[in-house]
């Protein structure tokens, strides 16, 4: 790695928040390369960093990606019957697999990361995390349908009700939706009970995360400002 604020080394190896980390700090008790620490001190892989008489061995460094996921990528790691996976589009340095699923046959972000506990509440269905669509039907986007949509539709051959949604009207034929949960391809079958198949859907936003300046295929790294905002929206704010 590069150089990081020693705040940040700690929280990131699991020692302690960034917080308690200033005031570790500041109590004088850590050492780097055999000197007490300042605050704000930056270090490396290649400094000795002590706590309470303790080394600290480095974890690998959080990473977390914003991926334009084109249509036709499989949010898979291995599927021999897929054409293109998520780990072939996606080649970075550090290993990353993504935290939440999105169709293949549909386009927009997509989260990667190698922090198992983000991934595990980017999962998890019932902590509500808002997800944004921009979707284009073949038939005319009516009030009735707008009404429906946004009430809760039950889906038969899943027997659940999907909860009720924010949804608004984009076009004749496009609406935007935000949704609380992911049930399969839920979208699409909403659509399907009011008799309208999905042309296109592009996710635009996850939580705080929004494909701003992503081109298809194209992925960037979150700002540590932007990892802050969505570790704070996934109820993760201790890591900070």
């Amino acid at each position: 790695m590069g150089t990081i604020r020693l705040n940040k080394f700690l929280a990131d190896a699991g020692v302690c928040s960034r917080r308690e980390a200033d005031r570790y700090i500041e109590d004088g008790r850590v050492l780097v390369n055999g000197a007490v620490a300042a605050c704000g001190l930056k270090v490396s892989d290649h400094d000795a960093v002590i706590v309470d008489g303790k080394p600290v061995i480095a974890r690998e460094r959080t990473v977390v990606l914003a991926y334009y996921k084109p249509e036709g990528v499989t949010c898979t790691e291995k599927d021999v019957h897929a054409k293109v996976t998520v780990t072939d589009a996606v080649k970075y340095p550090v290993r990353v697999t993504y935290a939440g699923r999105l169709d293949r046959d549909s386009e927009g972000l997509l989260l990667m990361t190698n922090d198992g506990d983000l991934i595990q509440k980017m999962m998890k269905g019932s902590a509500g995390h808002e997800k944004e669509y921009l979707v284009t039907i073949d038939r005319e986007v009516t009030d009735y349908f707008l009404e429906k949509m946004g009430a809760g539709v039950y889906l038969k051959d899943l027997d659940r009700t999907t909860r009720p949604c924010r949804i608004e009207r984009a076009g004749k034929y496009k609406f935007r939706i935000i949704l609380t949960e992911g049930m399969n391809r839920q979208i699409r079958r909403m659509c399907r009970v009011f008799g309208a198949n999905v042309k296109s859907l592009l996710r635009e936003r996850v939580l705080t995360v929004t494909l701003d300046g992503l081109r298809r295929g194209e992925y960037r790294e979150l700002s540590e400002e932007e990892v802050g905002a969505l570790y704070l929206a996934c109820g993760l704010g201790d890591r900070l």
